[in-house]
């Protein structure tokens, strides 16, 4: 299952998205549950309010309504006709006598049969309506003593089933709940879909910077016009960090140029009389001779890193010139195949198809590269352990695999090893300058190609040279 970048940067907890989008549900959360138990409480109490006001009323209308029919005939006569004229669906009305006979109730129920037993138990019936359980039933329940022109008639008990209206109002909170719930799923939803849009702009930022390189520091710039003023203002401060970074990395190009310049010179000189000297010293001593073959090994190591210098201050500015012309690949990199063998005495194999692959390059500069390479392969790798070069043909392109079972390269390495004097492990540390590749990348890519790296530490390298192949104009 492939999961949309947005959506892995959302689920990361330490992300910012992640962090603001939980903290806002959970204040919405709390804010709809805190309300959401409030009006279930306070309907609950509504509810139950207007069940006692009713009984209350009822309560108080009875003796007037009792007194109005008994001048039409007898007491039983009266209280028969007031409770007809009371009830209703779920209230339960009966008079009891002081002798403790019913005298007048309401049309019996089994339920009714219950509750007449049940408050018959009751050590005391409270005057005012309150709410009083009798199994799974909530019955609101009171009982008054009535007189009629004076004279005490018996007590009226008034219960009203209230076990039905808590259950619809239950119902209604319950579907209140999932309601609140769905709103909830659709509101983290919108929340992290709005956080993510204000987000882009930092996003944007995190791209640039993790793309920007060396050579396009002045070309790396934010286009924010419609981002918030505090991160447009970011953007900006960004982006002169960037001009900045580029004035100083051009002028210590400049600087790296022309000092190369400047010392390549004297240095050549240095070297001649060194040579000079040890071609006619024949009366030096042998700590002599070996210091002047030291100075004479490092002053040439200096001129030819000051070469590389030079040509990638050229490459900089534009003034490195090709001789692009169409090159054969299978007679070239077997040229360097020969040479290679025969300098380092270790045998190298190259995997070649049997159709020429002829690519538009530079002969010079792309032996230069594959030279480099090869002596990479072969000073990072064990005697014992083979070097393989294998030409492939590519869509449109003509590829060089120079494959190595050497130490490999560190994956946080392998992002900047085509950075200058960049030597990132140990091991690479300690041989050459750190100049090689960032050449290599400069020249294959002077040559319209690219230079790639697939490495695994322990089980070798293998460098990719792209270069286009060659197209005949008939």
């Amino acid at each position: 299952m492939i999961i949309p970048r947005w959506l892995r940067i959302q689920l990361v907890p330490s992300s910012l998205q992640f962090r603001l989008t939980l903290e806002l549900v959970t204040i919405s959360i709390l804010g709809l549950g805190t309300v959401a138990m409030w009006a279930a409480w306070q309907m609950e109490q509504n509810l139950v309010a207007a069940h006692k006001q009713t009984l209350e009323y009822i309560a108080m209308r009875f003796p007037d309504q009792l007194e109005l029919y008994s001048e039409m005939g007898s007491i039983e006569t009266g209280l028969d006709r007031t409770i007809k004229r009371v009830s209703r669906p779920g209230l339960m009305v009966w008079v009891r006598g002081e002798d403790g006979r019913v005298l007048a109730q309401s049309t019996i129920t089994q339920p009714t049969t219950i509750l007449l037993g049940d408050v018959n138990q009751m050590p005391a019936v409270p005057v005012k309506p309150q709410v009083v359980r009798f199994g799974d039933r909530n019955i609101v329940l009171c009982g008054t003593p009535i007189t009629v022109k004076g004279q005490t008639v018996g007590k009226l008990y008034l219960s009203q089933d209230i076990t039905l209206d808590q259950q619809k109002l239950n119902a209604s909170l319950w579907g209140l709940f999932w309601v609140s719930m769905v709103a909830i799923v659709l509101l983290m939803a919108t929340i992290s879909q709005r956080i993510r849009r204000a987000m882009q702009p930092l996003a944007a930022m995190s791209q640039v910077a993790s793309a920007v390189s060396a050579d396009d520091l002045s070309g790396a710039q934010l286009q924010l016009q419609e981002a918030p003023a505090e991160i447009l203002g970011l953007a900006q401060a960004f982006n002169a960090m960037l001009l900045r970074l580029s004035g100083a990395w051009e002028q210590q190009r400049q600087f790296v140029g022309n000092v190369s310049h400047e010392l390549r010179t004297p240095l050549t000189v240095v070297v001649g009389y060194l040579q000079s000297l040890l071609r006619r010293g024949t009366n030096l001593s042998a700590y002599q001779q070996q210091a002047i073959e030291t100075a004479t090994a490092e002053a040439e190591r200096t001129i030819r890193m000051l070469e590389d210098l030079l040509d990638l201050a050229r490459a900089d500015s534009g003034h490195l010139h090709f001789r692009l012309n169409p090159v054969s690949l299978n007679t070239l990199v077997a040229e360097v195949v020969a040479m290679s063998e025969a300098v380092s005495d270790r045998p190298i194999t190259l995997k070649a198809p049997p159709a020429d692959l002829v690519v538009c390059a530079d002969q010079d500069r792309l032996q230069q590269v594959l030279i480099n390479l090869v002596d990479n392969g072969l000073k990072y790798s064990a005697l014992d352990q083979p070097l393989e070069l294998v030409l492939e043909r590519g869509e449109g392109v003509g590829m060089i695999h120079v494959c190595d079972r050497g130490i490999g390269i560190p994956f946080p390495h392998q992002q900047r090893i085509f950075e200058r004097f960049y030597r990132g492990d140990e091991a690479r540390s300690q041989q050459g300058t750190g100049l090689g590749l960032a050449i290599a990348k400069s020249l294959i890519e002077g040559m319209q190609g690219h230079i790639t790296l697939r490495s695994q530490p322990g089980k070798g390298s293998t460098f990719t040279l792209s270069l286009p192949l060659w197209q005949t104009h008939g």
